[in-house]
């Protein structure tokens, strides 16, 4: 599978990627410090920043599998008060249509979207309902589920929505859905004697990292931020990669037929 990212952050569902030994194609960001890092990463990958100024023509047909966690400024909780969640009318959620468009460019045969839960109810799910219309106009079928890190080992919740899109002519037989390999989510939760790891029943463990905030890191105040900002926005890749590979299993079922 050839995967390209869009709103491609820390490149989260690019390391997922290479995870699955797929070939990361290009990836689209903005923000100039965090390409750079994802050009550090994938020097291979072609690297875009401002989506809403990029043709995407070129890979029309060369693209198996396209991601993008599109902003969710304008839907997040945090800015419920006032004239803050404009949802698909703001400025920065809004950036939605310029995902559909490198879509209708690309014609890439999966498109996982990602947002926080409350996109499904934003403007009182008026905006859930637009953008599976919108993928239908493009000729895709979607399936969506709320899925929270907790459910991939990881210690704390980040509930996020996930929507698969594929195109109508993929049939699923009933009781089939990508998010086969998402488990229930993990519990209870439990410590090692040092305080160190924290121990799910599903998903493994995970190891603490050092409380970057907490400590004289001795670390510049703007890359602590940089850090602190990217890690807020990021999608968790081992919970990707369990999307990833329910889409590979429906790959290789049709392949054996």
């Amino acid at each position: 599978m050839t995967h390209g990212s869009l709103f491609s952050g820390g490149g989260g569902f690019d390391l997922a990627a290479e995870w699955m030994g797929w070939e990361n194609a290009f990836h689209c960001e903005w923000i100039e410090s965090k390409r750079k890092v994802l050009e550090q990463k994938w020097p291979n990958a072609k690297s875009y920043g401002d989506i809403s100024k990029t043709d995407f023509t070129i890979w029309r047909g060369r693209i198996g599998i396209l991601t993008g966690g599109f902003p969710c400024q304008d839907v997040s909780l945090a800015k419920r008060m006032g004239n803050g969640q404009q949802g698909l009318r703001g400025g920065r959620t809004g950036l939605f249509w310029e995902m559909l468009r490198a879509i209708s460019e690309i014609k890439p045969k999966y498109v996982i979207a990602e947002n926080v839960a409350n996109f499904l109810k934003i403007n009182a799910g008026a905006d859930a309902r637009t953008s599976l219309t919108e993928f239908a106009r493009l000729g895709y079928n979607a399936e969506w589920r709320i899925c929270r890190a907790s459910e991939v080992g990881a210690p704390h919740h980040r509930a996020r929505l996930y929507l698969v899109a594929y195109p109508n002519s993929v049939r699923r037989q009933k009781g089939q859905t990508f998010f086969s390999h998402v488990h229930e989510e993990a519990s209870p939760i439990g410590w090692d004697a040092a305080g160190t790891t924290i121990s799910l029943i599903r998903g493994g463990s995970w190891s603490t990292k050092p409380p970057i905030l907490c400590v004289d890191d001795g670390l510049p105040s703007k890359l602590v931020r940089e850090h602190i900002h990217t890690y807020g926005n990021a999608v968790v890749p081992p919970l990707v990669f369990k999307i990833f590979q329910g889409v590979d299993a429906h790959e290789r079922l049709v392949e054996a037929e």
